[in-house]
């Protein structure tokens, strides 16, 4: 399988369908993921047990392992000791985790989602403005990641409390199939530090199959909008959040350098997405620099989600170096599919 690099030309042509692509079949279910339990933290296990039980998982797909939760970061040896402890356990049939925490979110400088995903790597940590390893899932047409690529990409069950974590699981499980008829919105702000990406943002136009409108605004802010399917901006700070009504599965993040630092950010945490009612986002750990590869990608985070992947598909395939970053929110929201998350 090969990385779908004619899609880029696709989007910045007159008609972002005008030529449909030959599009995955995405597959990836419930029966395909394992949810991740930190037994020294209370909050994990009751989040893995509810997101269980509105996904209709069974009981042997939860695992454990342990880590501190005395602080937000762990370090290599103790990553490699709950990684190895997992490893152990985990079936060949199993394509993706869900790690049922918010902290710890990193392991030295690098996301917890990377080097669950794709290990940790030494050296990084020696200069995180550098440029990072690019992933092998970037852009990537696998549908079965572990059985393709021997990865399991991530994403953190992330939140600060059971009530909040229950809204955005039950977002994601409202957000399969459902086919909204949403705006993908992407704002060029006036941050020209944090505007990297904004080369790469789709221009405006309205979309046949699905049904979905982008819109590509020079703002600083969105207000007052009820079909938020994908906001993506840049700044450290987003206002205007509480007036903003987010479709089941939705994503949205901000390029800013500690999006990710999700319990202790002297930016906007990007917690505050899930809170604000988004099923998943992304954030950076470290000072990333602007480097547009560290964050995701709009138009290939656009193309895979609108094609049917689910949101951990989506967001991995989107960042080409996602070493500093982590993912979060509901792996298996996927509005654009249309089978059953357990029939596939």
């Amino acid at each position: 399988m090969k990385p779908l690099f004619a899609f880029f030309s696709l989007l910045v042509s007159a008609a972002l369908w005008a030529v449909p692509p030959k599009l995955p079949f995405y597959q990836l279910n419930a029966s395909q993921l394992a949810v991740v339990v930190n037994r020294n933290d209370p909050l994990s296990a009751e989040i893995a047990r509810y997101y269980v039980l509105k996904h209709g998982l069974k009981a042997e797909q939860i695992f454990e392992i342990s880590l501190p939760i005395d602080r937000s970061w762990v370090s290599e040896g103790e990553f490699a000791q709950a990684k190895s402890e997992l490893d152990a356990v985990l079936p060949v049939h199993i394509q993706a985790l869900a790690l049922a925490w918010a902290k710890p979110y990193r392991v030295n400088c690098l996301g917890i989602t990377y080097v669950f995903t794709l290990g940790y790597k030494e050296g990084l940590c020696q200069d995180s403005g550098k440029p990072t390893p690019a992933s092998p899932y970037f852009n990537h047409a696998s549908t079965l990641p572990f059985s393709d690529l021997g990865i399991r990409p991530s994403m953190m069950l992330a939140a600060n409390n059971l009530a909040e974590a229950k809204k955005f699981i039950d977002r994601g499980a409202e957000a399969w199939g459902s086919f909204p008829q949403g705006t993908a919105y992407y704002l060029t702000t006036s941050d020209t530090n944090r505007n990297a990406r904004a080369p790469l943002f789709p221009r405006s136009q309205t979309l046949q199959r699905p049904p979905v409108r982008i819109e590509n605004l020079a703002s600083d802010v969105l207000s007052h909008k009820k079909d938020v399917l994908i906001y993506q901006t840049g700044l450290t700070k987003v206002d205007k959040l509480e007036t903003l009504q987010f479709l089941p599965g939705a994503l949205a993040d901000h390029l800013t350098s500690y999006g990710g630092m999700l319990t202790d950010s002297s930016q906007m945490s990007s917690l505050k997405w899930l809170e604000a009612g988004a099923t998943a986002s992304y954030g950076t750990v470290s000072e990333p620099y602007s480097y547009p590869q560290k964050f995701p990608h709009p138009q290939v985070l656009l193309f895979h989600y609108l094609a049917g992947a689910s949101a951990v598909e989506a967001y991995w395939k989107s960042v080409e170096w996602p070493a500093q970053g982590v993912f979060i929110g509901d792996p298996l929201a996927a509005p654009f599919r249309s089978l059953s998350p357990r029939k596939q």
